[in-house]
């Protein structure tokens, strides 16, 4: 089993292993992580979904293991926002040279709310947006056009704009059990032979 590889599924062009497309050192991604893009070149994940990311700010994208993106989904990060303590949203220190401003002002021009982070076994629905400094918890599920800009809890189900929780996907107490187990850090192997039992929940019981 290689998730090194580009391409999960044989003939599928349009799904791809996330980690093995992205490039920038700003942006790490866990192994069997998928993203899916009927649109555009799933390839181009870092041009088209990961906006705002410019290397000044310094922030980071990390994405667990074993989550699935589906097209269109965007992380917007903090050089998309504009700063609210000033008088005005014009983003003068950007244009330092137009307005005689110092250079090293230029990450003033913006709010910088942190990272964002996506646990483990995440799925994250169509076209949703994910803004700067949110973290989504393990086993989360975003649902399509969501805009999420708090954290999520762990196998929560959020949905809407702004994103809100839905419900747990399971009670508390397996939630729990599931948090402790931790499955998608097991080795490949293991992994392969509790398939069934990942799917019919007999990890938990």
């Amino acid at each position: 089993m290689n998730s090194s590889k580009v391409y999960p599924r044989t003939g599928d062009v349009q799904t791809v292993y996330l980690k093995s497309v992205v490039t920038r050192p700003t942006i790490e991604v866990g192994e069997f992580t998928i993203y899916n893009d009927f649109v555009n070149d799933p390839r181009d994940f870092e041009k088209n979904n990961v906006l705002y990311h410019y290397p000044i700010n310094h922030d980071r994208l990390t994405i667990g293991r074993f989550c699935s993106i589906a097209c269109g989904a965007k992380f917007i990060f903090n050089c998309a926002n504009h700063s609210l303590r000033s008088l005005s949203t014009y983003t003068f220190p950007l244009f330092f040279e137009e307005w005689d401003l110092p250079k090293s002002d230029v990450a003033t021009a913006w709010d910088n709310k942190g990272d964002i982070v996506i646990g483990n076994d995440v799925w994250i629905g169509y076209d949703t947006v994910i803004m700067a400094g949110v973290t989504i918890g393990d086993g989360a599920i975003v649902g399509a056009r969501a805009v999420v800009t708090k954290d999520v809890e762990p196998y929560s189900i959020v949905g809407g704009v702004p994103a809100r929780e839905i419900r747990k996907r399971f009670a508390p107490d397996v939630v729990q059990r599931l948090l402790e187990l931790r499955w998608w850090d097991w080795p490949v192997d293991k992994i392969q032979r509790s398939i069934h039992d990942i799917q019919s929940g007999n990890l938990v019981m």
